[in-house]
């Protein structure tokens, strides 16, 4: 380990002359140019006046994003360093501002620059306004005082333009380096560009686009807005300011700008990166990672580590926006179980409620749904309904006037309750950042439960989305409503379709507040089930912020039902599983638009595999439940969910290690071959965990599928045979009744029989699949608890198994034994990879039948009997080989 080297590069500054009568300020090539003007309507008048440097791009137009005809020249904008203190964290940097700054007006004169060298492998730095306190965002995140040891990397910056660079060690390459651009440090627009070691990077979201982004002049704009899943770089629904870096080495890096104002990001050839926000401060964190996974987990330590799911959410959920009767509901749900099609989860949207009042049920349309829901519980099911944020303003409606009662509503800019219009007509907005609202919201989802004994909720409409632009009186004219620089958002007013940003909350104004207004409820709402519970729950949301997926899960959002958006929905759950929200799935065979039965069988197939799985539509669409159409769509949907009822363990698995490390749950190919370029742009397959290849069918009328497998040894699920690849594509089935598997050699799956609810399926019989690799090795965990429990610190009831193969020798071992499941038999082993037929097989010391298959060299042993949380050892590795054993498989 390299010690933490400072290196200070001191430029001489430039004399600021006319830009166009500079050549030397100008001359910048048109890969290296950062855009000066990104307002609308550029001209060369107005670019001088800014100081900027104009000229033409060949065959580019100033109309669209692509090479700026106005921009930064060499050295003739921004902060000079004037002062520098070292601190027992890393180090201080005064800044002034040198020249007349950027060209919005209230320029920053003086900032600080901390750079906090927080662990080895993630710095921090910290711009302020060095005199007056800004907005920061109101996540936790570990504050750290003392300079780590050591580091595996080295900062530098340049005294004028000011600028830093940070370099991982000891290879020497450049990560992150903000020398470039205009840096610009204003009241309501701040700006810093820095270039990219690659154009692999991933994250910036949520929009809806492919995996990988792409640096071809490309704009992404964060701020949360209700609006059903357009195409492209627009504001969605979350806000997640974070990438993932893959250099060209394969090793990976990641950036957290830990901002929640609105922004536009640029991404371009160069490859570089520029950030424009419009308010706060710049909190950069940086990740040295050195794998993609490990980038995340670093990120969990900052915002926080995943939420543990209880058991029976990772089954299957169902649900639809009008079902309209409580007997419509019931109809669905028999149907699915005559068919025999797993479920465990039902939901109901908000036309369950009276007048879509939060906290009341239609006794008209759904009278009898407690007892409904009483009858769910009784088959071992489970039920979630939705909850929107906006509450009714009705006088006498009781969470409303206690609301009014315990000052909890956001406020307009004259102290007054902001109304405006959502489902029930004029509402008002809980603060969840008032301390108050938390005993509220409790109180009130307590006494819903009194009435309807869910078990998790589903938070809606929380960007928070509003009917009418800002409140029914309108918003203030002012620079909250209307700033001097406005990103390319959706609707081009930051109030359209939400609050206005002059609105008042408990800790600052929602102009700051806006994006994390789903955040804030998130975590409140999964505070008060805890409480009312006694247990894990399960809280959906929409709207979502990074450091989200402590308390919660996101669905991504009104996707429409088109082969598209099931192609694309596999980019949404990978970017969420690496914001640190692994609980993410679309809505399976789409919200909008009717279905048709190739579409959702295939939805079905792929769905099945998404952390978190739901069929769900909206109101005046024709029922798309699995058993809705014919047999083709019921086929596949019976086995497609049985396989993931039959990996639920190593799904359960999976999920402990994101709730004890940070992990990703459901990953890009790319996490686990970094070194392999071509798996770089794959968005249509995806892994979970470092064992489990999903290559789904996403295109209509497919009769096969083109997957790639990376190199090394793989297995196909259903029969073990062995694909020893070099890294390739291969032509597979696009069958309606099996999903293209491939478990990856090296890796060992704990299984479990699966049946039509988790409740069933954990008094099943448990099993192994043991994947060899080439030299005939392979490893594994196995998480087992009640599948309830709150996992708070001082719990003890879990068992942790470590599986380990080599040598033709297997053995389990608990590291952690405190939960012995009442249905405990491993009785079923199956190994793939064993290229001699066995003459005897022992298991802990004793004889063992066994079946072997000697064309896909698979080894079966049934009926073991065993208990899985005991320790257990299997045998194979005897010299001799019996060439006809009795129970040989031919």
């Amino acid at each position: 380990m390299l010690p933490i080297g400072i290196l200070m590069v001191f430029v001489l500054p430039l004399v600021r002359t006319s830009p166009r009568s500079s050549n030397d300020v100008c001359d910048v090539d048109d890969t290296h140019r950062f855009d000066c003007f990104p307002d609308p309507l550029a001209t060369e008048k107005d670019c001088i006046a800014r100081g900027c440097c104009w000229r033409q791009a060949s065959g580019v137009s100033n109309t669209e994003l692509n090479v700026p005809y106005c921009y930064y020249g060499k050295g003739n904008f921004g902060y000079e360093v004037c002062g520098r203190t070292n601190t027992t964290a890393g180090f201080v940097l005064d800044l002034c501002l040198k020249g007349s700054g950027g060209p919005y007006g209230d320029n920053v004169e003086k900032l600080k620059a901390e750079f906090r060298i927080e662990t080895d492998n993630r710095l921090r730095v910290k711009i302020l306004d060095a005199n007056v306190k800004r907005y920061e965002v109101p996540l936790p995140t570990p504050e750290v005082n003392q300079k780590a040891s050591s580091s595996n990397y080295q900062i530098t910056y340049t005294s004028f333009p000011f600028g830093f660079a940070v370099t991982r060690l000891p290879n020497g390459r450049t990560i992150f380096n903000s020398s470039v651009g205009g840096f610009i440090y204003s009241n309501q627009f701040l700006q810093m560009s820095s270039y990219l070691p690659s154009n692999n990077i991933y994250g910036l979201g949520e929009h809806v686009l492919g995996l990988k982004l792409s640096t071809k002049w490309n704009q992404l704009t964060l701020f949360s807005r209700d609006i059903a899943d357009p195409e492209g770089g627009g504001n969605l629904y979350g806000v997640h300011p974070f990438y993932v870096n893959v250099e060209d080495d394969g090793k990976a890096n990641g950036v957290f700008l830990k901002n929640s104002n609105a922004m536009d990001i640029i991404l371009q050839p160069t490859p570089a990166i520029t950030y424009r926000t419009i308010g706060g401060i710049l909190d950069y964190y940086i990740f040295l990672g050195p794998t993609p996974n490990n980038v995340v987990m670093q990120l969990s330590e900052v915002v926080g580590k995943t939420t543990m799911p209880p058991y029976w959410s990772l089954g299957f959920h169902l649900c639809r926006y009008g079902y309209n009767t409580i007997e419509h509901m019931e109809e669905v749900r028999e149907r699915m179980a005559a068919n025999e099609i797993p479920q465990d989860t039902q939901w109901n949207d908000i036309d369950y409620m009276q007048s879509y009042r939060d906290f009341t049920v239609d006794n008209v349309k759904y009278k009898g749904l407690p007892e409904f829901v009483d009858k769910l519980h009784s088959e071992g099911m489970h039920y979630i309904l939705m909850t929107d944020p906006a509450i009714s303003t009705t006088t006498g409606y009781e969470p409303y006037d206690e609301g009014v009662e315990n000052n909890i509503f956001i406020k307009d800019d004259k102290d007054k309750i902001l109304v405006g219009k959502v489902w029930p007509g004029d509402t008002a907005f809980p603060d969840f950042f008032n301390p108050n609202t938390s005993i509220y919201w409790h109180k009130h989802i307590s006494n819903f439960h009194e009435m309807i004994k869910f078990d998790g909720l589903w938070i809606d409409m929380n960007e928070p989305s509003n009917f009418v632009q800002g409140s029914i009186d309108g918003c203030p004219s002012n620079t909250m409503e209307h700033p001097p620089y406005v990103p390319h958002i959706y609707g081009g007013l930051l109030s359209d379709k939400t609050i206005c940003m002059s609105a008042k909350q408990y800790n600052g104004v929602h102009y700051d507040l806006h994006s994390l207004y789903g955040y804030s409820e998130s975590v409140q709402t999964m505070n008060a089930l805890k409480k009312v519970l006694g247990k894990r729950s399960m809280v959906i949301t929409r709207s979502t912020f990074t450091g989200t997926g402590k308390h919660a899960g996101h669905w991504l959002g009104d996707n429409h039902s088109t082969w598209d958006d099931l192609y694309l929905s596999i980019a949404g759950l990978l970017n969420f599983n690496m914001f640190g929200i692994p609980i993410a799935g679309s809505d399976i065979c789409g919200f909008l638009g009717d279905t048709n039965e190739e579409l959702c069988s295939r939805w079905m197939q792929l769905g099945a595999f998404y952390p978190f799985s739901r069929n769900h539509n909206t109101l005046g669409a024709r029922d798309q439940d699995p058993a809705a159409f014919g047999e083709q769509l019921i086929t596949a949907s019976k086995t497609a969910l049985n396989v993931r009822y039959t990996l639920l363990p190593y799904l359960y698995t999976l999920f402990y290690f994101s709730h004890t490390s940070g992990s990703t749950v459901a990953r890009p190919l790319f996490f686990e071959f970094p070194n392999d370029s071509q798996t770089y742009g794959i968005d249509a397959q995806f892994m979970w965990g470092s064992g489990l290849l999903i290559s789904p069918v996403v295109t209509q009328g497919a009769s096969s599928v083109s997957a790639y497998l990376p190199q090394g040894r793989w297995y196909e699920y259903y029969s073990g045979t062995i694909i020893d690849s070099n890294g390739e594509y291969l032509t597979l089935p696009a069958a309606f009744d099996k999903v293209n598997l491939h478990i990856r050699g090296g890796n060992i799956l704990p299984t479990q029989d699966p049946a039509i609810t988790t409740t069933k399926s954990r008094q099943n019989d448990f099993g192994l699949i043991i994947a060899l690799d080439e030299n005939e090795k392979a490893n594994g965990d196995f998480y087992l608890d009640d599948g309830d429990q709150l996992l708070d610190e001082g719990v003890t009831a879990t068992t942790l198994l470590n599986l380990d193969c080599h040598g033709g020798k297997f053995q389990s071992v608990s590291t952690r034994k405190g939960y012995t499941p009442e249905f405990k038999t491993l009785n079923h082993v199956t190994i793939f990879g064993v290229t001699k037929s066995p003459s005897k097989v022992l298991v802990n010391g004793a004889s063992m039948q066994f079946d072997y298959n000697t064309t896909t060299k698979v080894l079966s042993l049934r009926q073991l009997q065993l208990s899985v949380t005991e320790q257990n050892s299997i045998d194979w590795s005897e010299d001799e080989i019996n060439m006809l054993p009795k129970t040989l498989l031919v």
